[in-house]
This record gives structure tokens, C-alpha cells and sequence, in this order.
């Protein structure tokens, strides 16, 4: 079933011919990170062209992969097909997934919680469709963590920013978000990308981390 209408044709043309740029600057090992260790059942939430595909560990079973955007998921179809395991790219949203209750082992969500039309029902859909103990993986950027910045961020997302980049807002304090929605949410591993000495952008900072759907009571 179609999961609705999201089109960016500039942002999928723009961000197909950048990420392998971006991978070779340090992204394609953040990816390989935020895959590593998995097994088992995994929904990936708005895949893209599917970049992390090649990433995904022999122990993982199938990946349902969701992408509602035509463009980046006629690209991700292409590279399923030459994925290390199972992939199947599905035209679905983030906050309607076409998954069962508590089916999965792990939901992935790399750089598209900053993207997603409500970030609460997409976070809700990946916990809703893991079991007791499932993963989410997520590798996104997020809040500035200076005053100033923050500031410079609500300017681009309350303007220009979505427009341009596919729907991304800068700010969004996604940490919180996924405390708010039920998982247990570790100490993730902060970093800057693109890393360049002294320098710090509304794009900066990212994090890297696992959260858990807890376990069912005993």
C-alpha cells in the first residue's frame, strides 16, 4: 500500500550526487558503526538511495526498507539488488509502517528523524513494531548544544531549510524524543560532521547510538 505523497525532487536529485562525498569523508564508517552488530529482522526508516545497505552484517535476515520518496527509492531498489542480505524497499512514511506489532529485532533510523513530518509518530511506529528488547539504531544530527547556534537553528528551520533540503530541520532535540517515546536511551557517542578543526555549523552535531524497546515485564 502507497504510504503518501512526500516529493523532493531537487533535495533527491542534490542528495543522491553528495553522499558519496560525504561517505568518503567519514560517513561510510559512521554507517558501518551504526549497522554493526545486528541479527535478525530490521526496518529501516527512510532509507534514501539506500547507502546503508552494503553495511548490514550477514547475521541479519531480511530489511524491510521504507522509502516514500520516488526518486531515492527507484535508487535504493538498484542497490538492494546487489545487498549483502535481504532488502525489500517499500513506499511507505515513517509514521505508518507496514510492519506487525513487536515483529522486529531492530529499527534503523540514520539521518531522517531530522526529516520526518511528525517525529513523535514516527518514533511511536518504530516502538510500536519491535519486540520487548528490540534496537533502535540511530545516527542523526541534532540540537546545537551552544546558545548561539540553537539560535541560528530555529532561524533556518522556521525558513529557508526544509524547503530546500527535503523537509531536514537543523534542531530538533531528538534525544529527548526518544526518551519521551518509552526507550531506554544510553549515553549515545557525539561527534561533528564534517570534522573540521574550530569550526562548528548548525549542521555540526550528530549523534550515534543504540536505545531499547524494554523488555516484557516478568
Amino acid at each position: 500500500m502507497p504510504g503518501g505523497r512526500v516529493d523532493h525532487p531537487f533535495f533527491a536529485r542534490v542528495y543522491a550526487r553528495a553522499a558519496p562525498a560525504l561517505d568518503r569523508r567519514g560517513l561510510a564508517e559512521r554507517r558501518a558503526a551504526l549497522l554493526a552488530g545486528l541479527a535478525g529482522d530490521v526496518v529501516e526508516i527512510g532509507a534514501g538511495e539506500g547507502r546503508n545497505f552494503p553495511h548490514y552484517p550477514p547475521e541479519v535476515t531480511r530489511v524491510v526498507a521504507v522509502e516514500p520518496e520516488p526518486r531515492l527509492r527507484r535508487l535504493a531498489r538498484e542497490r538492494a539488488a546487489s545487498a549483502p542480505v535481504r532488502v525489500e524497499v517499500v513506499d511507505a512514511l515513517a509514521g505508518r509502517l507496514p510492519v506487525d506489532d513487536a515483529s522486529l529485532d531492530a529499527a534503523v533510523a540514520c539521518l531522517v528523524l531530522c526529516s520526518v513530518a511528525d517525529q513523535e509518530a514516527a518514533l511511536n511506529e518504530a516502538y510500536r513494531v519491535l519486540r520487548p528488547g528490540g534496537q533502535l539504531r540511530y545516527l542523526e544530527h541534532v540540537r546545537a548544544p551552544s546558545a548561539g547556534l540553537r539560535g541560528v537553528q530555529r532561524l533556518l528551520d522556521a525558513t529557508v531549510w526544509p524547503r530546500l533540503a527535503g523537509g531536514c530541520h537543523t534542531g530538533r532535540d531528538t534525544l529527548s524524543a526518544v526518551e519521551r517515546t518509552g526507550f531506554a536511551v544510553p549515553e549515545p557517542v557525539r561527534f561533528l560532521f564534517p570534522s573540521v578543526p574550530r569550526v562548528r555549523t548548525p549542521f555540526s552535531f550528530h549523534v550515534l547510538g543504540t536505545a531499547h524497546r524494554p523488555p516484557a515485564a516478568p
